[in-house]
């Protein structure tokens, strides 16, 4: 029978359901919650963090998505995460720059998948993910997340599993706790609405299934992430 997992820490900064998301993503990606353990309800969550259901079931929604949790409707919520390798060791070793080569090597190729393969439920997924990150124009941490889940929709239209694992890891070092002074000194929010302009380019640009245009907005989108990266130094 698999566990329960701990309740986690209430919020202590951050509200809302970026705030149950990040500090539900920490615990899970940091170990407190193991693999297939299952996570309190809804409601003892929604005590715990001072916030509505509705919240937390929002939270949960996302945590789904992020490939971190599985809902099996009449059993309660599990961990899918599985840590596999040493994420702290990986985390500190790579730097900025070489986290965004890494993703000008990968997301381009994924774009084209994305464009040839995506589904219509897949499509959506990336419509619905637009339409998060676009709503996080004033808040560095709160896009961040969005950002995060949004290119992993991208990852998911690819509709290969090894391409989505890796941007799972990919993720998994954008989230460390090394990234957040130098993310807040990057995205303000003239920068987050540039940022998403590009999104909303590459998402039109797949629904059009135009691979050539939209492999050059997801490189362009990298190639100006680089810069700004480069110019936080």
């Amino acid at each position: 029978m698999p566990q329960v997992a701990p309740d986690p820490e209430p919020l202590q900064v951050e509200r809302g359901t970026a705030g149950v998301f990040n500090r539900m993503r920490e615990v899970i990606i940091n170990g407190d919650y193991h693999f297939n353990q299952r996570l309190p309800s809804e409601r003892a969550l929604a005590d715990r963090f001072r916030v509505a259901r509705g919240t937390v079931r929002a939270a949960l929604r996302q945590l789904e998505q992020a490939n971190l949790v599985r809902r099996k409707f009449g059993s309660g919520t599990f961990v899918t995460y599985n840590d596999r390798f040493n994420r702290e060791d990986i985390a500190e070793e790579t730097s900025p720059l070489e986290l965004i080569e890494t993703r000008l090597a990968i997301e381009p190729h994924i774009v084209k998948l994305a464009v040839a393969n995506a589904n219509h439920r897949g499509l959506r997924q990336l419509q619905e993910a637009l339409t998060r990150v676009a709503a996080a124009q004033t808040d560095p941490n709160a896009f961040s997340t969005a950002d995060e889940a949004f290119h992993l929709t991208l990852a998911h239209c690819s509709q290969n599993p090894l391409l989505i694992w890796m941007y799972q890891r990919i993720n998994d070092i954008r989230a460390h706790s090394q990234w957040s002074e130098r993310k807040n000194n990057i995205l303000s929010e003239e920068k987050i609405a540039q940022y998403n302009r590009q999104h909303a380019q590459l998402v039109k640009l797949i629904m059009r299934r135009d691979m050539e245009g939209a492999t050059r907005t997801m490189t362009d989108h990298l190639n100006l992430a680089k810069k700004d990266v480069l110019g936080s130094y």
